[in-house]
């Protein structure tokens, strides 16, 4: 396996296997019960948006700020310049499960690429929530792993807008190239054959 990996997969093959990460699943049962329906008022869950995820190609990321769940401040694509990257983008609980099966697939093909998971969350009510959204995440997903998972509140609209929000169930799995370009872009979710496509895409990157 690429050492390129590391940020991950040295972890994805002794945890991710045996327990899932729980992204959104994070605050008590109560605060959710209030949060959700406030940030469905007040913008959080607007009308969804359909992008024809093939346009994206060759277009770059937009500029947005994150922060990993290690409290590193990230500015992206910048900071990911240099080398190509796989973005996992989430925007509800539920799109988990989605993500781990590209996750735990890419494990296994030994895919040489460094992967980020990108919880997006959007809406005036979560961003008040920030900090404690964040512990719940770092409380249910291994340390080891934290400085890959990178959240994004304020600028949720940009990734939102660029991506679309049909289906916000499925991942939004996006390939920069080392340029912050899109190189491969999907949001229909998991499927096998999928898989292989990606994996074989990442590999022409590699010289």
């Amino acid at each position: 396996m690429s050492r390129r990996t590391s940020n991950l997969y040295d972890a994805l093959g002794h945890t991710l296997l045996h327990a899932r990460s729980r992204v959104f699943h994070m605050l008590p049962r109560q605060m959710l019960c209030l949060l959700l329906p406030l940030a469905t008022l007040l913008g959080g869950c607007a009308g969804e948006s359909v992008v024809d995820q093939s346009t994206l190609i060759g277009k770059p990321f937009p500029t947005v700020k994150g922060v990993g769940l290690d409290r590193k401040e990230w500015q992206l694509p910048a900071d990911l310049a240099g080398k190509p990257a796989l973005l996992l983008i989430g925007y509800r609980q539920n799109t988990q499960f989605d993500l781990d099966r590209w996750m735990v697939g890419l494990a296994q093909l030994h895919t040489p690429i460094d992967l980020y998971e990108i919880p997006t969350i959007k809406g005036l009510v979560p961003g008040l929530f920030a900090n404690q959204i964040d512990d719940g995440m770092r409380s249910g997903i291994p340390s080891e792993l934290w400085k890959a998972v990178i959240t994004v509140y304020s600028d949720a609209d940009k990734i939102t807008s660029f991506t679309g929000t049909a289906n916000p169930g499925n991942g939004r799995i996006i390939l920069l190239n080392s340029s912050g370009k899109v190189e491969w872009a999907h949001d229909r979710g998991f499927g096998p054959q999928l898989l292989l496509d990606l994996d074989a895409r990442i590999r022409t990157l590699h010289p």
